[in-house]
């Protein structure tokens, strides 16, 4: 997946300044795409360079001076172009399988060469997983508990529930899992 695409999804979702952008981002789609501040400002710069998106600046006040108009933020919006773009990537076949755990290499490594002591990594990381799985349980608690969705509601729901189970089963396979390590 690419970050820009991620991007286009939440600026048509709703525009934005590239710092609020970056803030929407971390609490929504960075759950399963994560891209840093920096990566966003970078790609929000590629995706305007390239006609997807243009950015707006409110009119200057009059009698502004210059360094409140350099501070003004610029709202990016999604132009016909980026929405066309986010078309043919969400159209075109996706890459697969691609799981890159680096806890699942370093147990490997265990398995031949251990063992090494991954049971703190291990507990650390389930209590990430079991940390995030209360984030989405809470957020379920918070957004989705009317019956009537939408189905954007629905989609974003499903996608949720995603997350949901598979931050139970990591917890759950990582807690069977220390015993052998």
């Amino acid at each position: 997946m690419s970050t820009q695409h991620a991007l286009l999804i939440s600026l048509i979702e709703k525009p934005s300044s590239g710092y609020d952008l970056a803030r929407r981002f971390d609490r929504s789609i960075g759950y399963f795409w994560h891209a840093t501040h920096q990566q966003i400002y970078r790609e929000l710069g590629r995706m305007a360079d390239s006609g997807w998106i243009a950015a707006d600046e409110s009119d200057a006040a009059e009698g502004e001076a210059a360094a409140d108009r350099r501070n003004r933020k610029k709202v990016y919006r999604v132009l016909p172009a980026g929405r066309d773009e986010l078309a043919r990537w969400v159209l075109a076949p996706g890459a697969g399988l691609d799981q890159r755990e680096e806890i699942l290499v370093k147990l490997r490594a265990d398995a031949v060469i251990g063992p090494l002591g991954l049971t703190d990594e291990m507990r650390r990381l389930i209590a990430l997983h079991r940390a995030r799985l209360e984030t989405y349980l809470a957020i379920e608690r918070r957004d989705f508990s009317a019956p009537d969705m939408d189905r954007a509601q629905q989609l974003r729901y499903a996608l949720l529930q995603r997350g949901i189970r598979f931050e139970t089963d990591w917890v759950a396979w990582g807690e069977a899992l220390l015993p052998l390590l």
